[in-house]
């Protein structure tokens, strides 16, 4: 048993981590800043468009590009997150027995209307990216880590689980469904050695965000500052240090928490 009761042993091999919606903002910075860290990387993404969706994903190349920055240690698999069988399937396609860490960054966004006029098409994408999603990966990647007594389970919920969001309310449901699934997943875990947290990040200088300026008609991104404490938005970088920590063993003592990386947003 490693400190505090926690077995999970620094050092002893290269760590495994799985990273959903990699090709590119949160889910990019997350394999890279990983990566850097030691950790052998299997970048997931869609790498194709939703047409429910109305703007454009991440594509093939982005994801190459992301594998091709965090070294030879690190290798896509282009895969729907909704799709369940496919993400079940992951881990015998890669060929890891067991991940040392996951973490689900994969999402979406869309919004318009008020949110009982969402069309059905839309709450299924928002929904399968960004909840059933998360219920799939720890399917696939979950047992495994409790049958070895170790692991680490992040997923990217958002400070718009804690507020209502006029006009994205799909997108704002499926983010508080996040945080609620991951608190009941750390509390199914007690005792296994296995974490399960989420990190609520505020306006992040991503695709997601450029397309919910588009949501509201806004000019520009930097319009979104205005929400946060200190004025400004947030990198992704700064996210993926924060998923970097609850990835590590230092964060033995966190489990069923949501972190807030949101520069002051939701402080008042």
């Amino acid at each position: 048993m490693g400190r505090g009761g926690d077995p999970w042993h620094a050092g002893e091999v290269t760590r495994t981590v799985l990273v959903t919606g990699a090709a590119r903002g949160i889910g990019a910075a997350v394999a890279c800043r990983l990566a850097g860290d030691g950790y052998r990387v299997v970048a997931v993404d869609r790498c194709s468009d939703d047409p429910a969706l109305g703007y454009p994903l991440a594509t093939r190349d982005d994801l190459d590009s992301v594998v091709a920055r965090c070294g030879s240690a690190a290798l896509a698999a282009v895969l729907d997150v909704a799709d369940r069988e496919a993400v079940l399937a992951l881990p015998g396609t890669v060929g890891v027995e067991a991940f040392d860490a996951v973490v689900c960054a994969a999402g979406v966004v869309w919004g318009g209307p008020p949110v009982w006029e969402t069309p059905e098409s839309a709450w299924t994408a928002v929904h399968g990216a960004n909840v059933t999603g998360v219920l799939n990966t720890a399917a696939a990647t979950v047992p495994q880590m409790v049958a070895r007594g170790r692991g680490r389970f992040v997923a990217v919920a958002s400070a718009a689980s804690e507020r209502g969001l006029a006009r994205m309310g799909a997108y704002a449901a499926s983010k508080a469904a996040v945080v609620s699934l991951i608190r009941s997943m750390a509390a199914d875990l007690a005792d296994s050695g296995v974490t399960a947290n989420a990190i609520a990040p505020g306006s992040v200088d991503t695709d997601i965000l450029a397309a919910s300026a588009k949501v509201y008609g806004l000019g520009s991104v930097s319009e979104f500052a205005q929400h946060h404490t200190d004025q400004r938005l947030i990198g992704p970088e700064e996210i993926a240090e924060a998923v970097t920590w609850l990835c590590s063993p230092g964060s033995s003592a966190v489990t069923g928490a949501v972190l807030a990386v949101d520069a002051g947003m939701t402080a008042t």
